[in-house]
């Protein structure tokens, strides 16, 4: 079984959350709304990339 974590940041109430997931060379990625709707699996490296992306603003829609 994977074990999903909710993002820290997520809505307290409930909704607007982002789970992770670890696993051997990649971390899952899926709506805590829908858990067993679509996810996405990102290698390591790819999902550390991505995270540092959102938190320069990279990916903004302004930005884009």
């Amino acid at each position: 079984m994977i074990a999903w974590r909710k993002a820290s940041r997520s809505n307290t109430s409930g909704g607007d959350c982002v789970e992770v997931a670890r696993r051997p060379g990649s971390i899952g990625v899926r709506d805590s709304k829908d858990p067993n709707g679509p996810k996405i699996a990102l290698p390591a490296v790819r999902f550390h990339e991505l995270v540092n992306s959102i938190k320069r603003g990279s990916l903004d829609t302004h930005s884009l």
